[in-house]
């Protein structure tokens, strides 16, 4: 289809990021709060439909729920594609840039390549990808990962949130059939290069004064799952030293871990959620689950130090009489951006520095399958999954310009005649 002309002649990515701005605000964590699948983020994805379609694109949903837009040749052939686009979902209490940035700016790239009177000779398409985050089911990047086969079906569709819904009822109340979840070789050969812009999560840009990165590299990165076991009891009748609290020995690991974590140069370790059961104030907990992010350049450190935690962790429950069990949810490795694609970049964004990030994304996981990259925006605050999280609307603007740019190069577009 060829992209209307009318509806977003003077749209941008600060209005579009307005428009969306009151969908899912988290009036207790502020920020934003859009679990894949939420009443937010399907109001997001119904908003991205309805923005795509305006422009002339050919909307639909695959099986594993990514949403693709695409902006057809005259031939109408789906091969090779240049693919850009983020994700809709949201951490807790989350930024407003994070994900839905990119979505805007590849909105508003195909306005610019429009306006520039353009056509493209490969096919142009924009990827919406669900549960990015992980926030509602544990495993970041699920769609991605699904397309690709970098988890397995059976194991994706039995995951669950903290209601005990699985992955496959959630989705199927959402009008996705699970069954045909999975590994689709179809779409990956028909994509060519993906392209992710993102707000930058770190203060690289602030420092080096410019609007707009290119990426390098993704850190490894992995959550694990650590239980620690011990005896529900009263919290009135039971003596201290009668006690095997696992709440005391969670706090002990905690501290732990932070203290493993300096051991090792780069490393970053957090506990991002806890969850004591059955969590009543007046109850010794009978079990306590924690969720730890590890990330480290290099593998087989970040390898290294989940073994270390684990290690602590099991000398600290004995010490309190209690028991852990400890098991990877989701592991990612260093990833290295295409080196062919990043210097095509380099040549059509000559001012944009290269830098490598702490953060997954979508474009990590794909990486296998073909040549990706990714832009940066900058962030003034330099802060992330945060209400504090910035992108000023110059450096906005100046990020779809550049993906814009990036775009032109990578479709081959050409001047329309007459």
């Amino acid at each position: 289809m060829t992209p209307s002309t009318t509806p977003t002649a003077t749209a941008t990515v600060s209005g579009l990021m307005r428009d969306i701005s009151g969908i899912g605000q988290d009036k207790t964590r502020g920020g934003y709060s859009r679990p894949v699948f939420s009443t937010a983020e399907t109001d997001l994805r119904h908003w991205f439909t309805e923005q795509a379609a305006r422009r002339g694109l050919d909307v639909g949903t695959d099986r594993n729920g990514i949403v693709w837009a695409w902006w057809d040749t005259a031939t109408g052939a789906r091969q090779n594609a240049v693919v850009t686009g983020s994700h809709l979902d949201s951490v807790p209490g989350g930024g407003e840039f994070d994900g839905p940035l990119g979505v805007a700016s590849a909105l508003i790239a195909v306005d610019i390549l429009r306006r520039r009177g353009l056509r493209p000779r490969r096919p142009l398409a924009i990827a919406v990808f669900p549960e990015e985050e992980g926030s509602r089911f544990g495993v970041a990047c699920l769609g991605s990962r699904l397309l690709t086969g970098a988890i397995a079906a059976d194991k994706a569709r039995n995951l669950r949130d903290l209601d005990g819904n699985t992955y496959a009822d959630v989705a199927a109340a959402n009008g996705q059939d699970p069954r045909h979840m999975g590994t689709d070789r179809r779409t990956l050969q028909q994509l060519g290069v993906f392209v992710e812009l993102h707000v930058e999560q770190g203060r690289g840009l602030v420092d080096l004064h410019q609007p707009v990165a290119i990426g390098s590299s993704i850190l490894g990165h992995g959550r694990w799952k650590l239980t620690v076991n011990g005896q529900g009891n009263h919290a009135g009748t039971t003596l201290m030293k009668d006690r095997k609290d696992p709440m005391i020995a969670a706090a002990k690991i905690m501290v732990g871990i932070r203290d493993t974590a300096k051991n090792y140069r780069d490393a970053r370790a957090t506990v991002g959620r806890l969850q004591p059961v059955p969590g009543g104030t007046n109850v010794i907990a009978s079990r306590v689950d924690m969720w730890i992010d590890l990330r480290h350049p290099r593998d087989e450190i970040t390898a290294a130090l989940a073994e270390s935690i684990h290690l602590n962790a099991q000398v600290v429950a004995a010490e309190e009489g209690c028991t852990v069990s400890f098991g990877v949810e989701s592991l990612s490795q260093t990833v290295h951006f295409d080196t062919g694609l990043r210097n095509q970049l380099q040549t059509l964004l000559p001012d944009a520095p290269v830098l490598d990030t702490g953060a997954g994304h979508d474009a990590g996981i794909l990486t296998g399958h073909i040549p990706t990259a990714m832009l940066f925006v900058r962030n003034p605050t330099g802060i992330s999954h945060s209400p504090d999280e910035l992108v000023e609307d110059d450096d906005a603007e100046k990020g779809a310009a550049a993906l814009a740019d990036a775009l032109a190069g990578l479709l081959g577009a050409a001047q329309v005649i007459g």
